[in-house]
Formats: C-alpha cells, sequence, structure tokens
C-alpha cells in the first residue's frame, strides 16, 4: 500500500493548461504539480501490479470456417475444427474449450482416441498432433510432420495404438499413437495396384479396416480405385477401377458390404463376393431422361451406411448429389430409410456430417440415432429416432452471427433480478419443433463455481436487432431479443427497386448502445443517425412512439482569416425545431440537393400495440439539411435521474429532456466555447455555394473507394470478413495514428470520414457515383463500419495537402495545425453531478463533454428536484465554456471521490409504468444519486475527474481544476478503448490500444500496473467490439461468428480451472457383444490379429528418419505446471484411477479365485460321477 500526497488548496491560481496547449503538470506518472497550500490528499491505493494478468478465459460462438467434425461416441465429446487451427470441443453445457495449434494452420482432420482423453488433429501443415484432454486446458503432448508427403487421410481403428495416414502419393503411413513415431511398415500405392496400371491412382481418399477382420484395410484411391489390403500377407487381396472419382466409403457392420459416393452423384453398393461390378448402383436424386440417360448430378462428397436392430433396412445418410438443373436449391442432408427419402435443406453449405451410433464397435448393429451436421455457420444435430426427423434444440449459442455483429456490450455485476426477468419475456417467443430428447453431446462434468455474479452481454447487430446474454459464469445463453426495425415504417417495395444500393445497405444497424440496468432503460443509436429509448415494462402496451427531429449541421467552409470575411456564427437553430411545414416522405423520389428538413426513416406515427419487454417510447433523428445528410451519432449518454439523453456528432451537441419531450439544447461544437475557446478559432462564413456540401463529402470520400460497386454494399461487411483491412504492426507503428489510410480505408479514430478539399470536375468520374444515391440513405454508410471505427468515433478533418501526406504526418497540437480543423466532434458525453466553476461550493448536475481535439467543457444543468415541477417546469442548459485540455480525442470520463472510491451516475429505480394502478403504492420516481456530497463528510471536499484521451490520461481536482496527475499512454499508437473499472474492490483504468496492448493504470496516481501486447496486430472488427468491465474482465469479437473473453484479473485467472468444465470424465468401456459359436467360426480371426507384431520396430524396421521429424509437444508436465491447479488435479485423478486400478485388480482376483473353486468343486463332482458310473453296464443307465 502506498500513499500518495499532493497539495490541494489554492490551487485556484494554477491553471491545467497553458496558452500553448501543453499541460502544466509534469509528464511522468505519479508526478504531481506543486502547490503553495499545505493541505494534503491522502489516497490509499490498493492496487498492485501482481493482481493483473492477461489470460483468455471463453469462446462463445460457432466456430468461424469450420473445417472437420469428430465425436467420441463413449465420453459424448464433440470437437470441430477450423481454417484457422484452432480446435473447439464441446460437451454439456458449460463445457466448451476451445484450443489453438500455434502455427495456424487448417485442421484437416480430426480423430479420437475413444474413451482414452486424446485427440489426434492432423493440419494443413503436414502436421499430426496428439492432444492431451484430461485436462481442462488441453495441451500438446506430441507432434509428427511429414517433410516429403502431404496428409490427406487418417483413420484410427477403436482401441488400436496405430493411427493409418494417408497421402497425396497415395502411399499409406502408420503411426505408433503411444510414441508418435513412424512405423517401417509403409503401403506403398505402386503396390497397392497392379503392376499394369499405367496411371497414378491419386492421393489417399479413404481409409477404414474390416469389421469382420482387422487385418483387412480399405483403401480408396480418388481416381476411383479402390485396395483391400492384407496387412499381414502384404499384398491386395482384391482391386476394384470404378470409372468415377471416390469421395467417401462406408462399410456395413458385418464386413460383407461397402458402399461409396462419387463425384457423379451416385452411391454404389459393392459385395466382397464379387468385386468385378458393384451389387448395386443409384442416383438418388437423378432422374432418367427421355433417352435413358441419368440427368448429371452434383458430388456426393460423404456417406454414411448404418443398420439399425428394430428395422432390417439399413440408414443411408449423404450430403450433396442434387441434380445441376435445380439451381439456387440450399444445401441437403439426405436420409434414406428403405424406401423413403427425406431431403433437409440447410442455410449453409456443409462442411462435414456424422452419424452418432449406440456402440463404438464397427462389427455390431450401429443403432443410429442422430446426425451432426456442420455448417459453414451453424451446427446442427438432427433426431433419427423420430420419422419426421426433428433437430435439437442448441445449448451452445451458435447464432449470435445471425445478423453481422456491429457493436458489444458487456455488464457484469448486474442486479440480480433482470436475468430471471429478460429471461420469461424472451422464453415467450422462442421457436418450437424441436426434439424432446436430450441433447446428445453430453460429456464431460461442469459446476458453477462459487465466485459467480450476475453478468450479461449485449450485443448490436446489422438488421437492427438487439440480443440481450446471460454470460453468467462462463457460459452463455440467450435472454431476449429486440427488433429495433419495428419502430420504423417499412420502405415500398416500389422504391427499394427504384434505388438498388439502398435495399443492399442496413439502414437499421446498431452503432452505440446505452444501458442502465437499474432504471432498465436502454438507448439504441443507428446508423441512420437516430437514438431509440426503450423503457421495460413486463406488461403489454398499446402506445405511440414520440418522434423528434433534430437540425445538427455545421457549415464546411475553409478557415478564413479576419480580413477576408466577417466572423458569423455557424450552428443550427439552437431550439432544434425550425418552423418548417410537415416533411415529405423519406422515401419519396425527392432528388438530394431538395431533400431538407426530413429524417432518413420514418417512423411509425399510429398506435401501436407493443409486447412486455422493451417499448419503444421516443426517437430521436438528425435531419437532411439542404440536400446534406445527417452525420452520424458519434457519441451518447443517458440519466435517468435527470431524464435527460445527451448525443453528439461531427457538427455539434443536442440534449434532450425525455421526460417531457423536448430537445433542450442543439448547438454546434465551436459555440459551446464562447469565448473560452482555448485556440481563439474564427467561426466560419456562411457558404457561397450550398449545393455543393454533399459533393464535398462524397468527392472526399472517394479518396477512400476508388471502386464505386465495391463501396456500395452492405455497411457492415467489414465486419463479417475475415481479413478486415487488418494492419501489419511495423506498418501501424511506422505512421500517424490519427491520420493514417491503409488500403483504402481511414484506420485513425480521429480521422474523419467528411473531409474538406477543392471540388473536383463535375464531369469526372464522381459524378455518375453521387447520382446513384439513394434518398434517404445516411452518410458514408460503408465508410463509417470499413473507416471510421465506430469505438469512440472522434472526428477531425483532414485537408487535401494533409491526405496527400498521410502516411508520413500527423497532426500537430500548434494553433496553426487546429486551424485546419474544419469540424471537431463530440467523441464522449457523460452526465455527473459536478462542480462548474472554481468558485463552487456544492455540485450540481452537469453534463461533461469530450471532443476529438482533447477538449472537455462542462455544461451545467438546473433540474427541478419537485417530481411534479420536473414533468412540467423547463429544464435550463447553459454552456459557460469551461474547459480542460488533453493530448488526442477524449474518450472516457469517470469521477472517484476524494477517498478514491468510484462515483456511480446517479439513476431512477424502475417502475413499470404500464402496470395495473394499485392505490396503495403510488407511483412516484425514486431516485438514488451518488454526488460527492453523499459519499464525503464534508460537502465541499470536492471529487477527482479522471478523463482518458486516445494518447493520455489526466485526473483534475474539481472544483479547482487542477490536473493532479498525468500519464501519456502512447506515442506510437493510440487508444482505442478506455473505461474506469472496478477490481479488487477499488478502480483502475483499463486501456486497450491499436497496437494490441492491453494496459491498466491505477488511480488516482495513474502509475502503470500492467501492459501486455496481447494481440499481435488489431483489425477493424477487433477495434469496434472490445469493451471493458468490472470484475476485471473484456470481450471482443475474435472472427465475424465467435466472442471471445478474457480477463486481466491475477484472481480469475488463478480460479479459472475451477471455474472451465472437465472434458474427460472416467467412463467403462462397453463391452463387445457376444458373437456367437457359429458367427465366431466363420466370420474369421479377427479377434486375433496382432498389430504390435506387424508394425512394431522388431518386425517392420524404423522408418527412414527424413520422412518425418518428431516434435515433442508442451502438454507434459510443464503443461500442467502452466494451469493452476492442473498438477493437483492430474495427481488427484491419477490416484483416483490408481483406486480404480486396485480396485479392479482385487474384483479380478476375487473372481479368478472364485472360478478356480467352481472349477475344483466341478472336477470333484465330476470325479465323483465317474467312480459311480464306472462298473455299470449300459442297460444299467
Amino acid at each position: 500500500m502506498k500513499k500518495f500526497r499532493k497539495v490541494l488548496d489554492g490551487l485556484t491560481t494554477s491553471s491545467p493548461v497553458n496558452p500553448g496547449g501543453s499541460p502544466a503538470c509534469g509528464s511522468a506518472a505519479g508526478t504531481p504539480g506543486t502547490a503553495p497550500t499545505p493541505r494534503e490528499l491522502e489516497i490509499q491505493e490498493t492496487l498492485m501490479s501482481e493482481h493483473f494478468q492477461i489470460c483468455k478465459t471463453v469462446r462463445h460462438g460457432v466456430p468461424y470456417q469450420p473445417t472437420a467434425l469428430a465425436f467420441d461416441p463413449v465420453q459424448k465429446i464433440l470437437a470441430i475444427g477450423s481454417r484457422s487451427g484452432g480446435v473447439r470441443l464441446l460437451g454439456r453445457p458449460g463445457v466448451d474449450c476451445h484450443c489453438q495449434h500455434e502455427s495456424g494452420a487448417a485442421v484437416l482432420q480430426l480423430q479420437f482416441l475413444i474413451n482414452e482423453g486424446a485427440l489426434v488433429t492432423a493440419c494443413a501443415d503436414d502436421t499430426l498432433h496428439l492432444w492431451n484432454l484430461r485436462q481442462r486446458r488441453p495441451a500438446i503432448l506430441h507432434s509428427l510432420k511429414f517433410n516429403r508427403e502431404r496428409i490427406t487421410f487418417c483413420h484410427l481403428p477403436f482401441q488400436s495404438k496405430w493411427l493409418y495416414v494417408g497421402t497425396e502419393r497415395g502411399n499409406t503411413h502408420i503411426v505408433n499413437i503411444e510414441s508418435f513415431v513412424l512405423s517401417g511398415y509403409v503401403i506403398m500405392w505402386n503396390k497397392a495396384i497392379e503392376l499394369s496400371t499405367k496411371t497414378h491412382p491419386g492421393p489417399v481418399v479413404h481409409l477404414s479396416d474390416s469389421p469382420k477382420d482387422e487385418g483387412k484395410l480399405l483403401i480408396g484411391f480418388e481416381s476411383g480405385t479402390i485396395v483391400m489390403w492384407d496387412l499381414r500377407a502384404k499384398r491386395a487381396d482384391f482391386r476394384i477401377y470404378y470409372d468415377e472419382a471416390i469421395h467417401s466409403a462406408s462399410w456395413h457392420h458385418e464386413g460383407r458390404q461397402f458402399m461409396c459416393s462419387h463425384s457423379d452423384g451416385s452411391l454404389s453398393l459393392w459385395n466382397l463376393r464379387n468385386t468385378a461390378k458393384p451389387f448395386q448402383v443409384t442416383f438418388p436424386h437423378g432422374k432418367t431422361q427421355r433417352d435413358g440417360r441419368k440427368e448429371s448430378c452434383k458430388p456426393i462428397l460423404k456417406v454414411e451406411y448404418k443398420t439399425s436392430r428394430n428395422s432390417s433396412e439399413a440408414f443411408v445418410v449423404f450430403s450433396g448429389g442434387l441434380s445441376y438443373d435445380k439451381a439456387g436449391r440450399r444445401p441437403t442432408l439426405t436420409i434414406m430409410h428403405g424406401k423413403a427419402i427425406t431431403v433437409l435443406e440447410m442455410d449453409y453449405p456443409i462442411v462435414d456430417f456424422l452419424v452418432l451410433c449406440e456402440t463404438p464397435y464397427l462389427n455390431e448393429v450401429q443403432e443410429p440415432y442422430a446426425v451432426v451436421v456442420l455448417l459453414e455457420k451453424d451446427f446442427v444435430v438432427v433426431d433419427l429416432t423420430q420419422s419426421n426427423f426433428p433437430i435439437f434444440e442448441n445449448p451452445y449459442p451458435m447464432d449470435i452471427h445471425e445478423s453481422p455483429v456491429t457493436c458489444t456490450a458487456y455488464f457484469a455485476d448486474c442486479p440480480p433480478d433482470i436475468i430471471p426477468v429478460l429471461y420469461s419475456i424472451g422464453a415467450k417467443h422462442k421457436k418450437t419443433g424441436y426434439s424432446h430428447k436430450e441433447w446428445p453431446v453430453s460429456g464431460g462434468t461442469w459446476t458453477v463455481g462459487s465466485q459467480t455474479y450476475p453478468e450479461i452481454i449485449i450485443t448490436g447487430h446489422a438488421d437492427g436487432s438487439i440480443k440481450f446474454w446471460d454470460a453468467t459464469a462462463i457460459t452463455l445463453q440467450m435472454l431476449y431479443k429486440l427488433k429495433t426495425s419495428k419502430v420504423f415504417e417499412k420502405p415500398k417495395g416500389g422504391d427499394v427497386g427504384r434505388n438498388a444500393e439502398l435495399a443492399e445497405e442496413d439502414p437499421y444497424a446498431v452503432q452505440m448502445i446505452s444501458w442502465c440496468p437499474q432504471s432498465r432503460i436502454f438507448c439504441v443509436v443507428g446508423i441512420s443517425a437516430h437514438v431509440i429509448l426503450y423503457r421495460f415494462s413486463k406488461h403489454d402496451a398499446n402506445t405511440t412512439i414520440t418522434s423528434l427531429e433534430v437540425r445538427l449541421q455545421c457549415e464546411i467552409e475553409d478557415v478564413i482569416s479576419p480580413s477576408d470575411a466577417e466572423n458569423t456564427p455557424c450552428f443550427s437553430d439552437p431550439s432544434g425545431h425550425s418552423p418548417q411545414p410537415q416533411p415529405p416522405s423519406p422515401r419519396s423520389n425527392t432528388p438530394d440537393s431538395m431533400r431538407d428538413s426530413i429524417p432518413c426513416l420514418k417512423v411509425k406515427d399510429r398506435m401501436i400495440r407493443m409486447p412486455p419487454g422493451y417499448q419503444a417510447e421516443l426517437v430521436v433523428q438528425l435531419l437532411w439539411i439542404d440536400g446534406e445528410p445527417p452525420q452520424q451519432i458519434t457519441s451518447l449518454d443517458l440519466n435517468s435521474a435527470y431524464g435527460l439523453l445527451a448525443l453528439g456528432n461531427c457538427n455539434g451537441l443536442a440534449v434532450v429532456d425525455y421526460l417531457q419531450k423536448t430537445i433542450l439544447l442543439c448547438m454546434s461544437t465551436l459555440e459551446l466555447y464562447g469565448s473560452a475557446d482555448p485556440f481563439q478559432r474564427l467561426t466560419r462564413s456562411p457558404r457561397k455555394n450550398r449545393q455543393s456540401t454533399s459533393d464535398f463529402c462524397m468527392r472526399g470520400l472517394s479518396n477512400f473507394h476508388s471502386d464505386s460497386k465495391k463501396r456500395i454494399r452492405t455497411s457492415y461487411q467489414s465486419l463479417t470478413e475475415l481479413s478486415d483491412n487488418q494492419v501489419s504492426l511495423d506498418l501501424e507503428r511506422s505512421k500517424s495514428p490519427t491520420s493514417d489510410h491503409v488500403n483504402g480505408h481511414c484506420t485513425s479514430p480521429t480521422s474523419q470520414p467528411c473531409l474538406t478539399g477543392r471540388a473536383r470536375v463535375p464531369g469526372g468520374p464522381e459524378g455518375p457515383r453521387l447520382a446513384r444515391r439513394g434518398p434517404g440513405r445516411p452518410p458514408f454508410r460503408k465508410a463509417q463500419s470499413a473507416a471510421c471505427m465506430e469505438v469512440s468515433l472522434p472526428v477531425s478533418s483532414l485537408t487535401e495537402e494533409s491526405r496527400e501526406n498521410s502516411f508520413s504526418r500527423s497532426r500537430s497540437s500548434s494553433v496553426s495545425s487546429i486551424d485546419r480543423e474544419t469540424k471537431e466532434a463530440v467523441t464522449t458525453l457523460q452526465f455527473a453531478e459536478s462542480y462548474v466553476r472554481k468558485s463552487d461550493t456544492l455540485p450540481t448536475p452537469c453534463l461533461w463533454v469530450g471532443t476529438s481535439l482533447g477538449l472537455v467543457l462542462i455544461i451545467p444543468m438546473s433540474i427541478p428536484t419537485d417530481e411534479q415541477e420536473r414533468l412540467e417546469d423547463p429544464v435550463t442548459v447553459a454552456p459557460t465554456g469551461t474547459v480542460l485540455m488533453l493530448k488526442g480525442s477524449v474518450l472516457r470520463i469517470g469521477f472517484l471521490d476524494c477517498g478514491g472510491v468510484l462515483i456511480n451516475s446517479p439513476y431512477e429505480v424502475w417502475r413499470d409504468q404500464h402496470a395495473p394502478d394499485d392505490p396503495d403504492r403510488p407511483r412516484k420516481r425514486k431516485l438514488v444519486n451518488f454526488s460527492p456530497s453523499s459519499s464525503q463528510e464534508a460537502s465541499g471536499d470536492g471529487h477527482l475527474a479522471v478523463v482518458c484521451s486516445e494518447r493520455q490520461a489526466k485526473v483534475f481536482f474539481m472544483p479547482s481544476q487542477a490536473c493532479l496527475y498525468v500519464h501519456n499512454i502512447t506515442e506510437s499508437s493510440f487508444v482505442l478503448r478506455a473505461d474506469v473499472v472496478s477490481v479488487y474492490n477499488s478502480v483502475c483504468l483499463a486501456c486497450f490500444c491499436a497496437n494490441g496492448h492491453i494496459m491498466t493504470l491505477s488511480l488516482p496516481s495513474l502509475r502503470p500496473l500492467l501492459d501486455v501486447s496481447y494481440l499481435p496486430l488489431t483489425d477493424m472488427r477487433i477495434a469496434r467490439t472490445f469493451c471493458f468491465t468490472n470484475g476485471g474482465q473484456a470481450l471482443y469479437l475474435c472472427s465475424p461468428t465467435e466472442i471471445q473473453r478474457i480477463t486481466y484479473s491475477q484472481e480469475m485467472c488463478d480460479n479459472l480451472q475451477e471455474m472451465l468444465g472437465e472434458l474427460f470424465t472416467p467412463i467403462e468401456t462397453p463391452e463387445a457383444q457376444n458373437r456367437g459359436f457359429l458367427k465366431g467360426f466363420f466370420g474369421g480371426n479377427a479377434q486375433t490379429f496382432d498389430r504390435e507384431e506387424l508394425f512394431g520396430e522388431a518386425a517392420a524396421g524404423k522408418a527412414s528418419r527424413s520422412l518425418a521429424q518428431h516434435i515433442p509437444g508442451q502438454g507434459g508436465m510443464e503443461g500442467m505446471k502452466a494451469a493452476a491447479g492442473g498438477v493437483v488435479g492430474e495427481l488427484a485423478r491419477a490416484r483416483i484411477a490408481l483406486d480404480e486400478r486396485g480396485q479392479r485388480l482385487g474384483e479380478l482376483e476375487e473372481r479368478t479365485a472364485l472360478m478356480m473353486t467352481s472349477a475344483e468343486t466341478f472336477s470333484k463332482h465330476a470325479h465323483e460321477l465317474m467312480l459311480k458310473c464306472k462298473d455299470k453296464k449300459w442297460y444299467q443307465f
């Protein structure tokens, strides 16, 4: 614990900034400025660097770009491999683990060591890996790198330690799973085929041992050649040469027949008695044409042939095989059971599928009960035990990406009643028709940890939907879904036809979310420059939605010198309402130059029935002005205690009273300063040519996107692509973070989509593109998603010269550089009880405004305290010009009392406005206030304000406005996200930088506690979705379909082992069924096959060292030590296993003794019977 002392009294004469804009206090962390008075502030900081560590906790969502699938039928664990080298292991709800190959190579195939707690992965870099699943964090035990051949297929027989590996050259190698070394036994392709064959059979596409005899290996080559190889005799039993390429093969459990799928959409059934020709060839989806020929069909990529006891007919399940003439049909999975053919259409292409069976033994009746279907962006399980083949309800959150995720919010330690309420409302809208049976993937064990608290994740999507998720205890379950598009009128079909690009856009896409869990008031910012305010109610209601229209517009004109023209204010009507006639419909064919005073979307103006849940109450929309679309909203804050809503963009600020449904303030950013502008900037002159303003913006934007066809696409396409304009770390460090343009996209959070510059020639290539822009289209929708990271969206404009030199020039803090800024965006807003002037003695309601130039304004508000007066009397807002200054765009503002405790914003306790009236319980507003005076004995002690920008953080003392501490966070990069969070019963500042660093700083001294390079590079998706929360947790969208949760708390890292589920549980392997005397006699000697005798080093010798290289893994004791508590858990498991083994040995010994006693008794009785009957004649019996 460390004491920090700071002189406070008499600081009213010191200024936090000097006229040049540099801070008056020290630049190092923990270096307070000098002060002449002796009174001291004593704050004990308890956070140390030992309290912080970065660690991934859990990943949610369907794996992105999946490639492979495997299932352990005994442990009932499912594995999914992906193109990025990830492996996802799934069991019962709560058992969910993500592993990653360091190489990042795509996973080609997965093979479980059934009931052994291990997994083999084959990757695209021709490496085999053995994963240990007997620990909560799986690790690689061994790796085997093939140097001269490429791996194409793997097969591991049940209860075998020898893995068959097929290669692209057509050879089959054998790997010992225990030692992970190659056997000297190799099946060469030229030995497998006949010597007379002149062509290469192609890569190995199938390997499987015969259910009838494990000493026979079926090898399928891509060209259509099939070989049954006798492993003992080292020769081919038979060879089949088929005309069509083979994709897969599957055995009948008796081992007398097998089925192959082919590239022409056919299925061939082969009988071992006669391999000269197929026993049967069928085209399941191919119809016979008039000339007698079958119509051409797509390839059948995989087939599985399974038998059932209850039916004499087998199940044949396959993917693909549809005829080519049926264009536009969705991918299908076909289930054939006897003469019945069922075709299941899927929403996405099928990657792989598996038929789940009751027994792991291939030579027994399989008894299929489900089909696991892995799709490109989904994961489905079909119930085979019911005739209509329903699907199971998926307990995992596999629909996060149902519409592309555009923003996220994370709330830890929520009110305990909010999750049950949201779940009860959302359960009414759940889909039906699912299978009533239990989820078949039920392996592993998981228990809720002791240290759990309610957590909620909110995701906003491109289609305007909002999803609330229960994220308690590392799980994720959807609670409630809200559709914001229902607030607006649907566009007419004719209008959509005329404006094709508008139909391709996402006019309802969610950009920002603000939620107050205590008051249950919810705000959504949309891409069409609108804000929707929702209130929560348990009852349905018939109501109308109030719509407010705000004119936020700033004149776009070059900054002029005093001699050029007179200074004219540049801001819109402060009242927010201009007395203009009723605007036309937003969907009308009004040309852009004629559009004025109309919003981008039309709010429903009729009475609407709203179901229980979140019900829209107010919509605030920015208007088109002079043919110019409104700029998107960059900042938002809501305070339920004040009943106020504030929003800002690159033009200015608006404050809305949502209780009285009025606009209190609507001003340009420059007007907020008044005479207190620290740069003494001149106001802009009126525009001389209003018609060219839109051209300025769009032509400037064209510098980002030279291809018009690519530019007019979905606004959030960058969030659904893999690359997402990733910027290498070296390139990122070499450029200015305030004026970078990479690959045609703006990566700086201080760059503005609306650029100024010289107007181009009207007949240039930009003219036709502007004419095609549909009416009602919000400005720069594509640019906003792909260019301006909606993190805080600080905005600043670049001149033509700075655009040309954007790779080498950075924004200067000099006055001349500031003069080039045509606009100053509002980047963050925060309501709080604070002090406005240095002479104030009591805190009052204020609005803190942060801008893209690093300036902070404090705006006081006069709010009536009486409830009735609050609903009738106006709220006054009067900008005073109080200014604080930082370097870089302001991202976050927080408040501490003089004891270093976080001051939460005041809020209103939730009350259901649509509940039936109760005379005994008056419905009054109940407010909870956390003002500085309520947390301290003396009301005049003031409080601390923590302000973080993209470059530095400062702590100010209020009301003196003295800068106590300052810390320069980064010089080579910029901060994307910053939050004041609670952790370990204390407070710190958490930051995420564009170079991938995660940092935490102590408060108020701003000591660096953690600085870890977590992500090697940053992309647009992570930048838009990264968010911190209390309790040392954070999350981001690691792929278009997955959410990654992390922790920066050492305590949570230590307890993570207890929170995760166990993948492996000791289960007795089911015994094989008795084959019977006749089956055993005529079925060959499968039980006497000894692979060790054939493949071992003594018999087969050693393989060539140059063929493959063994790489020891990190999953031994080293990997166990890395996971806290892993060694102890493994020792405990080993002890339990030894005890179980000893118990089994004891039982075996008792059973043996019992058998010996029984044998002796039988022998004795037999001897007595023999003596008794020895002298008798045959007729005496």
